[in-house]
């Protein structure tokens, strides 16, 4: 069994990527410039873009943060989204979900100009993903896509089972892990909540990409031996002797799973510490793509 380790491969992204920012800064050219839209003071989203910010700045590339307090009408943050659009100093920028209920979610993410989308969620990137051309992937998948090459992992031919159908995770994967290439190339079963006798398909699969949100769903005995799993969930659950009060969980019994695995990923340090390393090459991708205009 083999730790797909995701907190190692990011750090090693996050090194390549610095050192062509060196190298653009030594030819004199811009650099990367990336910018994050925060609405209210949602805790762990704070926690998560200030982790963007400090990687921004650990690579080398010009960050903004653009926070806005709770009560921000839907007007205000579209009339900043355009601003945004029409800045050409900057490359890419993200919006934080969730955002306050009184906001369209829908609304704001199609307002985003596709070419600054490096989040990857606007349907003409989401499109240009499902018809194989150059786009921003979804940064989640994006990364495990870059975990299952860096470790060498088979998926031509292979039968990947997808638990979970959302738009950011469970949908973009099915459709990559099916795309022509290296990984890709497999068989996918798109499975999720109403998914009946979900066992029969699990107990068939080489490769497991579970993103249901469910602590410790996937046992031993719902998985083949040599299966590859990857762990998209992320759970707090209560847990008084740990002193932070809690422990993070994984959709996968980690304990029993990994020793029927033949590459499996920790939570945490497996796909979480991809996902941003993913979005700073989708960056890079936009300020490379802007540079031939």
């Amino acid at each position: 069994m083999q730790i797909l380790d995701g907190k190692k491969t990011s750090e090693d992204i996050k090194n390549e990527i610095a050192a062509e920012v060196q190298q653009m800064k030594a030819n004199g050219e811009k650099v990367p410039h990336l910018a994050a839209v925060i609405v209210g003071s949602n805790g762990a989203s704070l926690t998560y873009v200030g982790s963007k910010v400090r990687s921004c700045e650990q690579i080398g590339f010009d960050s903004t943060l653009v926070a806005l307090p709770e009560e921000t009408t839907e007007a205000e943050l579209l009339a900043k989204i355009k601003e945004l659009n029409e800045d050409d100093n900057l490359d890419g920028y993200i919006v934080q979900l969730p955002l306050p209920k009184h906001i369209d979610e829908e609304k704001i993410l199609l307002a985003i100009d596709p070419q600054k989308d490096v989040d990857g969620f606007h349907p003409t990137n989401f499109g240009r993903m499902a018809l194989e051309m150059e786009t921003f992937l979804p940064a989640t998948p994006f990364g495990i896509m870059e975990l299952l090459e860096r470790y060498k992992v088979e998926t031509s031919g292979k039968h990947t089972v997808v638990i979970g159908r959302s738009h950011i995770v469970g949908r973009p994967m099915s459709i990559l892990m099916s795309r022509k290439g290296n990984p890709g190339d497999s068989t996918v079963t798109l499975t999720h909540s109403r998914t009946k006798n979900l066992e029969e398909y699990t107990k068939n699969a080489d490769i497991i990409i579970t993103a249901l949100g469910v602590p410790e769903f996937l046992k031993a005995d719902m998985v083949k031996d040599g299966v590859v799993i990857i762990d998209v969930g992320i759970t707090r659950v209560e847990d008084a002797s740990n002193s932070k009060g809690y422990v993070i969980k994984g959709d996968v019994d980690f304990d029993g799973v990994s020793k029927k695995s033949s590459f499996i990923t920790p939570v945490p340090g497996g796909v979480g510490p991809m996902t941003i390393a993913m979005l700073l090459k989708n960056t890079l991708l936009a300020r490379k793509i802007r540079s031939r205009k």
